[in-house]
């Protein structure tokens, strides 16, 4: 099937093949509820186009979830549970469970702290609104003790 077209396949259902900027392709079939194939041709035989999915904008939340998700790998990657689990162990008899926590710490509150001031800006219509994706690679990075 060509990028960009809609191929009929039956009086049930069109299939849509869209070419992003990005290089992506997304290939779906959508029923015709309503609406016989010759109609939809028809339509966009009359100029009309069928629009490519833009997905809504990150919500606070979605920042929020990913970057936990950041923190929790974080300590996972020293055998951690998760970052509260990790957090715990800040007064650790264990000298380096005790410094892994420490710095842990130190970290994620950095993240939080750079965090919540960009998502502030954005908010306030001072910074345009990254993707998730983007947002997490501006953290800052953990440097754990030697």
């Amino acid at each position: 099937m060509p990028l960009n077209s809609i191929q009929f396949t039956g009086s049930e259902q069109v299939s849509v093949a869209i070419s992003y900027a990005s290089g992506e392709t997304v290939f779906c079939a959508y029923p015709i509820v309503g609406w016989r194939a010759e109609q939809v041709a028809e339509w966009l035989a009359a100029g009309n186009e069928i629009q490519p999915y833009v997905a809504p904008a990150p919500t606070e939340a979605d920042y929020e979830a990913a970057i936990q998700a950041v923190i929790d790998e974080a300590a996972a990657t020293r055998r951690y549970m998760h970052g509260n689990s990790l957090a715990s162990y800040t007064a650790s008899t264990n000298p380096r469970w005790a410094a892994e926590a420490q710095a842990f710490v130190a970290w994620r509150d950095a993240v939080w702290a750079y965090a919540y001031a960009e998502l502030d800006k954005v908010l306030a219509g001072k910074r345009a609104r990254p993707t998730v994706e983007q947002f997490l690679t501006e953290l800052p990075v953990i440097e754990w003790p030697s």
